[in-house]
């Protein structure tokens, strides 16, 4: 059995190197053709007679997208975790809990229908120049979406906490609103931090409500009200057919699909670090 469960443990680990190595073989015959002066312009025209492969709108749009994601997620995701943890007795914990995580389990092209037929024309009732394509309205449907990520873990976090340390706080005269912001926030810090980080990767990798309600506009632009596309957004449009097998727009898709792994990856060590220094102050 422990070679049984070693193969089990092995296979994870052999997987991801296989994708690196996809990723990286194949993004080096991008990169060799196109300098990095042109990869890291605002200029994105790849289906033009002459392409060009700038990738600063993709980041600039992803980035947008998930900013706005985190800024619903984050305050309504944290709110509900100290709610369930904190301010609710079991029996209701039981009840609304499993209620929140169901919208994990809605498929997110349904997310991405309902923010292009819903949530964007409730959007343009309010704001008369948001564009039928726009940031706005996927950033806020992918930050309801990622609430049951944030609520989830930060409330698991918050319950592990020690009951000693909110008993101690509660004796020494301290509110429940005190106990939650002063004791139970400060010593679950490692695991919300760990929630946040889950939750801003879940946006940036964000697929169909982004293609179907963001657009495909390349433009470089801080507008949120117009249309523009993201890494995952472009990599969706070219794999329709709209490059050929060998071209270097091909190969763009996977320096494409290479940045969004090293997004990743940073974000999770910035994690890490981040952990490790909170877990030292508490302890």
């Amino acid at each position: 059995m422990p070679f049984v469960f070693l193969a089990a443990a092995t296979i994870p680990i052999l997987t991801t190197f296989g994708i690196v190595a996809t990723l990286l073989s194949d993004a080096w015959r991008f990169f060799a053709v196109v300098p990095l002066s042109e990869v890291f312009s605002t200029n994105l025209a790849p289906l033009r007679a002459e392409p060009s492969f700038g990738i600063l709108p993709l980041i600039n749009g992803t980035v947008l997208t998930s900013l706005i994601a985190m800024l619903v997620a984050i305050p309504v995701g944290l709110g509900t975790a100290l709610y369930l943890s904190e301010f609710t007795s079991a029996r209701v914990r039981k009840i609304i809990k499993p209620i929140i995580e169901v919208i994990a389990g809605v498929p997110t092209i349904v997310y991405g229908y309902f923010a292009y037929s819903f949530v964007t024309p409730l959007l343009i009732k309010l704001l008369p120049g948001l564009g039928a394509k726009n940031v706005l309205s996927p950033g806020l449907v992918m930050g309801v979406m990622i609430i049951p990520i944030v609520a989830s873990l930060s409330e698991d976090a918050m319950n592990a906490v020690p009951g000693y340390l909110s008993e101690g706080a509660y004796a020494l005269g301290s509110t429940r609103f005190e106990v939650a912001g002063k004791v139970v926030m400060p010593a679950a810090m490692s695991g919300i931090i760990a929630s946040f980080v889950l939750g801003i990767s879940r946006a940036v990798g964000e697929t169909m409500i982004v293609s179907i309600a963001s657009g495909s506009s390349k433009r470089f632009s801080f507008d949120i009200t117009q249309s523009m596309q993201t890494m995952t957004g472009y990599i969706v449009e070219f794999t329709s057919g709209d490059a050929a097998s060998g071209t270097t727009g091909y190969y763009s898709l996977y320096a494409v699909g290479l940045l969004l792994f090293i997004f990743t990856l940073v974000l999770n060590m910035a994690s890490q670090a981040i952990k490790r220094r909170f877990r030292f102050r508490v302890g």
